[in-house]
């Protein structure tokens, strides 16, 4: 007898691996994500635009269907813009605020980047005692103040029926101000400032020169953290303007469309709209410079 051998089977020759695609269930839980996100937004979007809205419809109303429940306006009054411009002395409130707001941002800039740059830049004997200051005066609430403050103007200065007890003190800087641009110079390389001292400039030039054009966001921000106050301020005008009719701005004259028995809405809306429209201008061609300088203020403490 013969011995056999059996020989192995030749296995089957290997295929190359292949790249599966995403199983069906990540698409879709992906998928799901997708709206779950995209359906919050939207809600959120609708939640801060719905007052807007209100406010549009009712502004266009008639006087007998404003706040009568309805939403949509039976005839569009669209005569109600020119009727609030017409209101004797509207024209000398946006003339007012936009002194107040202009006048306002330009002092409270001028005077408080200089006092910033000294407290981030400079070295001196008693530097954080400063800042702590310029801090503690953030804490301090206006109304305490507003009595002192209000006899000064009113019985030593005599500037009392004007807005000037309001803008001349943003001559001096603000305390918010200086804070905010303190933690924006902090982000500006000290390299920059000695390249220029070795070329001859001194800290004027220096600043004017070097660090104003590398803190342009930083002081688009307090700009527009500035005027957006002074437009807004109803505060301050009650206090130091409400005797002189004259001197009123446009936040203060809102309230001259209530009467003792009843309120026209549908002006109010309408003056309301015109008041809101040069902020939301305003912010709009230059929120990019706005969020760039409020976020870069944080990166250094």
């Amino acid at each position: 007898m013969t011995a056999t051998t059996t020989l192995p089977a030749p296995s089957a020759p290997s295929r190359p691996a292949t790249r599966r695609s995403p199983a069906p269930a990540a698409r879709r839980r992906a998928a799901l994500e997708w709206i779950a996100v995209h359906t919050v937004a939207l809600a959120a979007a609708l939640f801060f635009l719905l007052p807007f809205v209100f406010v549009l419809l009712t502004s266009v109303m008639s006087d007998e269907q404003a706040m009568s429940g309805e939403l949509w306006p039976h005839e569009w009054k669209w005569s109600n813009y020119a009727e609030v411009f017409t209101t004797p002395g509207f024209a000398d409130w946006w003339r007012n605020s936009l002194l107040y707001a202009g006048l306002g941002t330009l002092f409270t800039v001028c005077s408080s980047l200089p006092v910033a740059y000294a407290l981030a830049k400079f070295r001196f004997r008693g530097r954080r005692t400063a800042m702590l200051l310029v801090i503690s005066t953030m804490m301090l609430p206006p109304q305490v103040i507003v009595i002192p403050m209000y006899l000064v103007w009113a019985q030593q200065l005599h500037l009392s029926g004007s807005l000037w007890p309001l803008i001349i003190p943003m001559a001096f800087g603000d305390a918010y101000s200086i804070f905010l641009l303190r933690q924006f110079l902090l982000t500006i390389p000290r390299e920059y400032l000695e390249s220029a001292r070795i070329d001859g400039c001194g800290e004027l030039r220096t600043l004017l020169r070097v660090v104003v054009p590398m803190a342009k966001p930083g002081l688009a921000a307090v700009a527009l953290f500035q005027f957006f106050y002074c437009w807004n301020d109803y505060f301050g005008p009650q206090i130091y303007a409400a005797q002189n009719p004259g001197a009123w701005t446009l936040s203060y004259g809102l309230e001259s469309f209530k009467s003792a028995h009843s309120v026209n809405w549908n002006l109010t809306m309408a003056a309301t709209l015109l008041v809101m429209a040069p902020v939301i201008v305003v912010f709009f061609f230059a929120q990019k410079a706005f969020v760039e300088g409020v976020t870069l203020t944080g990166v250094k403490g």
